[in-house]
C-alpha cells in the first residue's frame, strides 16, 4: 500500500473530516478552516483569530471547532463565528482534537502540559462540551489525549493517548457519562495522533514520531503498517462518497518552527474497509 499526493502547500494540517462531500480540515498556522473536493479544488470556509484543529457538527448543522491556544470551542453558523465555550479552567494547556456525538456533545482533548516551553508531562482530563453549552471533566489522567472515535452505535468511544502508546476505550451513558475505561490496544513505539474508525471496527492511526501509518485491531494486532518517511502522519479521515478513500495529513515536521513553512500536505490511498461513526 502506498499514499498518493493529493493536496500539498499547507501549513499544518489538522482534524481532516468527511462532511456533506467534502474533506474538511484546519490549517494551524494560517488560521483556516477549509475544504476540498474529490477533484483537489479546496476553499477556506473560516478564518478564525486562533489557531483551530478538531472539527464537528452538531445534528442542526453548526460547524464546532477547537482553538488552540485560546482553549475555546467556536461555532460557526449562519456565516457567523462566535464563542460556543470556554475550556481553560479544565484545560491547563492547548487543546487538540475533538469528536462530536450524534447529540451534538462534543468531547475536546488538550495537551495537559506545553511540551515545547519543556514542561514535564503530566496527565489531564477529556472535556464535554453539552449542546447547552455546559462545560464538564468527562474522563480524567489520561496523558495527551488526542484523536478521538465512537462506534457507530454511539456506545463506545476510543481515545488515543499520544505519548502513553495506547488507545484506551470508555462506555459511553446515554447521558453522555464516560465510564468503564480500558486498554483497548497497546502500540509500543506508536504515537497515536489523529485516527479514524472503520466498518469491521479497526482504527486507522497516525504515528508521526514512527513516520506511518497503522490499522489496528482491538488487543494491538497491527493488520496494515503504511512507511511515510520521511514525513510524519498526523491526522487521517476514511472518506469519498464509499467512504474507503484515507485520506492522510502529513508533515515534514510540527510544532512553531513550522509556521513559517508549507510542507503540508494530505495524501490518500484506497482501502478495503470503509468509515464508519464518529467522526
Amino acid at each position: 500500500m502506498k499514499l498518493e499526493p493529493f493536496l500539498d502547500g499547507l501549513s499544518f494540517g489538522e482534524g481532516p473530516r468527511w462532511h456533506d462531500g467534502r474533506l474538511w480540515y484546519s490549517d494551524f498556522y494560517v488560521h483556516q478552516v477549509r475544504r476540498v473536493d474529490e477533484a483537489g479544488r479546496a476553499e477556506t470556509v473560516v478564518e478564525m483569530p486562533g489557531r483551530p484543529s478538531g472539527l464537528g457538527w452538531r445534528p442542526d448543522g453548526t460547524l464546532l471547532i477547537v482553538s488552540m491556544t485560546d482553549r475555546r470551542l467556536m461555532r460557526f453558523a449562519d456565516g457567523k463565528l462566535s464563542v460556543e465555550a470556554e475550556l481553560s479552567a479544565l484545560a491547563p494547556a492547548p487543546c487538540n482534537d475533538m469528536v462530536v456525538d450524534g447529540k451534538g456533545r462534543a468531547y475536546v482533548g488538550n495537551f495537559g502540559y506545553d511540551r515545547h516551553a519543556g514542561e514535564q508531562p503530566r496527565t489531564t482530563c477529556l472535556i464535554r462540551v453539552d449542546p447547552d453549552r455546559s462545560v464538564r471533566e468527562a474522563a480524567s489522567g489520561l496523558m495527551f489525549p488526542n484523536g478521538t472515535v465512537i462506534t457507530p452505535d454511539g456506545r463506545t468511544m476510543i481515545v488515543g493517548e499520544t505519548f502513553a502508546h495506547r488507545l484506551t476505550a470508555f462506555d459511553v451513558a446515554a447521558d453522555g457519562t464516560l465510564g468503564n475505561a480500558r486498554l483497548w490496544a497497546a502500540i509500543d513505539g506508536c504515537y497515536p495522533d489523529g485516527i479514524c474508525l472503520d466498518a469491521e471496527g479497526a482504527i486507522w492511526v497516525s504515528d508521526p514520531f514512527g513516520r506511518r501509518v497503522l490499522r489496528v485491531l482491538e488487543g494491538g494486532r497491527i493488520t496494515h503498517s503504511v512507511d511515510l518517511a520521511p514525513r510524519g502522519a498526523y491526522a487521517c479521515m476514511l472518506g469519498g462518497q464509499d467512504r474507503r478513500t484515507l485520506y492522510v495529513v502529513t508533515n515534514s515536521g510540527s510544532g512553531p518552527a513550522m509556521a513559517g513553512k508549507r510542507d503540508g500536505r494530505i495524501e490518500t490511498m484506497r482501502v478495503d474497509v470503509p468509515g464508519a461513526g464518529w467522526p
